[in-house]
């Protein structure tokens, strides 16, 4: 296999005239394969390459971006799927901080998803491999299953036992995925689940339905619950139909379009009946897999114009409060707050503005920049789950940031990202509190004093 020179693009001959040499044939099925004329558009500038957390990591050229478009390019010339090849693939945390950084215009995020789906169907994996992650989507897109697990892994953290077998080192050395998902489970709360519908407070300005979300609903139903108190405060009639399941977001990501798709199916029968002007999602990588739903679903006749339909209400949830425009008084909180942009919120919906408004619209708020911001933390989804170590590496590296802004409280707006900082901060034995941005605007809303927010440590925003 061939390196790719980084000044001059590739030193194989241009993909047309392999593709002609292996007789057409290339590593992918008919179905969707990844766009050569995207491939394309790559002229390996090096733009993203110290946007990129795994390039960052190891400096390794088929690790970064350029590197999987070249790869992507030769399986389209006729190079086979190999181990290594897929092994690159599967490194890519998805965080799309190329997509932002790329003065091209390359459409990365659209390639490195096809390429995930050919994968998922094409490439035998160990049987190790296939197991973890048919577990991981056994249970973690179903939010009755999550919830499920609540409460005896409450019990464990409650009884003691969870620091007993921290302290002896244990769990890392026999099971590391196992010692990762224990180190990411946030402090439970038991927290009643929202109302059906909630109405709007004042005058009625939207009808809305929400994404409770599986993550969200299981392990953080105070966000959910922040969530609806904000938006009834800011006019909005909240509907929240019973029955709701995954979004598809993880399914998508890691090229598990089919069941992606029966996913999206289902939530949009259930909502598009509702008479909603708006579908309000508080978490970053589920808003981005929603906004796609038209792209999703563009081959299915019977579901393509509504998914775009749907797609078109979705909001997240500060760009709809910057949207609407502000009609509930803010009460001063007196708090120096570090904002961290959710890669699926920044790069892959482009709203970095938005949240920052809300804050600064907080009487005696201070928001601090932190370093690297363009720098995924680690989680990506369940990359942290199938990759612990480097996973790790780059929480460290967001937690080391975080912690030297001196700020009090970390923001952020997505639940991966509150796991993955919180576990980070903990392992280094660092102090700052964590919250979602709806919880800081409920309690400025609702007068809430500083240490509502403050009360939660690393681990329990």
């Amino acid at each position: 296999m061939a390196d790719v020179d980084a000044t001059h693009g590739t030193g194989n001959p241009p993909d047309a005239l392999r593709a002609a040499e292996n007789g057409g044939r290339t590593a992918f099925d008919g179905d969707r394969p990844p766009s050569a004329d995207l491939v394309s558009d790559c002229v390996h500038c090096g733009f993203c390459l110290t946007t990129c957390p795994t390039y960052t990591l190891w400096g390794e050229e088929m690790d970064s971006p350029r590197g999987r478009i070249h790869l992507i390019g030769q399986g389209l010339s006729g190079e086979p799927l190999s181990d290594s090849m897929v092994g690159h693939f599967d490194n890519c945390l998805g965080c799309m901080a190329c997509v932002t950084a790329c003065p091209s215009g390359v459409k990365y995020d659209r390639l490195i998803e096809d390429t995930r789906a050919q994968i998922e169907r094409l490439h035998p994996r160990t049987g190790r491999d296939r197991a973890l992650r048919a577990a991981i989507f056994a249970i973690f897109p179903y939010p009755r299953r999550l919830r499920l697990l609540k409460w005896p892994l409450a019990a464990y953290q409650r009884s003691g036992l969870q620091k007993l077998v921290g302290r002896t080192g244990l769990v890392e050395r026999l099971a590391p995925t196992l010692a990762t998902l224990e180190s990411l489970a946030p402090r439970l709360r038991s927290v009643p689940p929202p109302p059906r519908r909630v109405a709007a407070r004042g005058a009625k300005r939207a009808v809305v339905g929400m994404l409770t979300g599986c993550v969200q609903s299981a392990f953080f139903p105070d966000v959910n619950a922040a969530t609806v108190r904000v938006l009834a405060a800011e006019g909005c009639e909240v509907l929240i139909p019973a029955g709701q399941g995954c979004c598809g977001a993880l399914s998508t990501h890691n090229g598990r379009r089919a069941e992606a798709q029966r996913f999206a199916r289902r939530l949009i029968a259930l909502f598009e009946t509702t008479g909603m002007d708006y579908f309000v999602v508080n978490a970053a990588g589920c808003g981005s897999s929603l906004k796609e739903y038209g792209d999703l679903l563009a081959d299915d006749p019977a579901y393509a114009s509504r998914a775009a339909a749907f797609a078109a209400k979705v909001r997240d949830l500060a760009e709809l409060l910057v949207e609407l425009g502000p009609a509930a008084p803010r009460h001063p909180l007196p708090v120096s707050v570090a904002y961290h942009d959710a890669c699926h919120l920044g790069h892959a919906q482009g709203i970095t503005a938005q949240p920052r408004a809300l804050l600064a619209g907080i009487p005696a708020l201070t928001v601090v920049p932190i370093s690297e911001p363009e720098i995924c933390c680690g989680s990506a989804g369940v990359w942290n789950v199938l990759n612990p170590e480097p996973a790790a590496a780059l929480g460290d590296r967001k937690a080391s940031a975080v912690l030297s802004t001196g700020a009090s409280l970390l923001v952020t707006a997505n639940p991966g990202c509150l796991m993955q900082v919180a576990s980070a901060v903990r392992r280094r034995g660092g102090s700052i509190a964590l919250a979602h941005t709806a919880q800081v605007l409920d309690a400025s809303i609702r007068g809430l004093p500083v240490s509502s927010l403050l009360a939660s440590g690393p681990g329990e925003p």
